[in-house]
């Protein structure tokens, strides 16, 4: 297993898998639609033998996968091996703190920040950030205040794979944003936030609807 994945990571931060060294092998592979591993390696050195004559490489794919492989041989036993002789143990505990601590709070407060401002510019009203107690005691982390009156936001950044999983999420926080409407006569909404093409961006978007309606019915129009 640590084999394997010592050598999965240098391969990928090399690029030694990209096509442009191995060929568009997913292309490849689903053009050849093999039955067995055996067919797909002969259909795969025919395509990557054409593929070294565009490139000018007089080698056979033979002899060019075990080239790449003695570059993947270089990179970890000089490079990566020097590497690691550097690194020593306060590097380690430094790093797992950082890590845990200060990486995750700035990505996470990074994120909210995100689409707190992308909210600010959709509904053209002020947000506030909202008193540690509100955390605590309704699960709020903004606020916008309408004739003395308050609604509630939380942003809750998540992935893909949690999505389906949105409505448990409203139905755990209810009874803490129900306990806020009763005081503050706003209603509290849950804006979910997701990372898409390496951007935050707000999953639920009908909830900015659900705010500006919000908002006129606490103005009385």
């Amino acid at each position: 297993m640590a084999k394997e994945w010592i050598l999965n990571m240098a391969t990928n931060r090399w690029g030694l898998n990209k096509k442009n060294n191995v060929g568009p092998v997913s292309s490849w592979i689903r053009g050849c639609a093999p039955k067995t591993v055996e067919d797909w390696r002969r259909y795969y050195y025919n395509k990557l033998s054409e593929f070294l004559k565009t490139k000018g490489i007089e080698l056979s794919p033979e002899e060019y996968l075990q080239d790449i492989g003695r570059k993947l041989y270089v990179k970890i036993t000089e490079i990566i091996h020097s590497e690691v002789e550097e690194i020593t143990e306060e590097d380690c505990i430094e790093y797992i703190e950082s890590l845990v601590i200060e990486r995750t709070y700035e990505g996470y407060s990074t994120e909210i920040k995100t689409i707190y401002g992308k909210l600010e510019r959709e509904l053209g009203i002020k947000i506030n950030p909202a008193p540690d107690e509100w955390d605590r005691l309704y699960n709020v982390d903004f606020y916008i205040e309408v004739n003395n009156k308050c609604i509630g936001l939380q942003i809750k950044p998540i992935s893909y794979e949690q999505t389906p999983e949105v409505y448990k999420w409203k139905e755990w926080l209810s009874k803490t944003h129900k306990k806020f409407e009763k005081k503050f006569d706003g209603k509290v909404f849950i804006v979910f936030s997701i990372k898409r093409d390496n951007k935050k961006d707000i999953y639920n978007k009908e909830v900015i609807k659900e705010i500006r309606e919000e908002i006129k019915r606490l103005k009385g129009e």
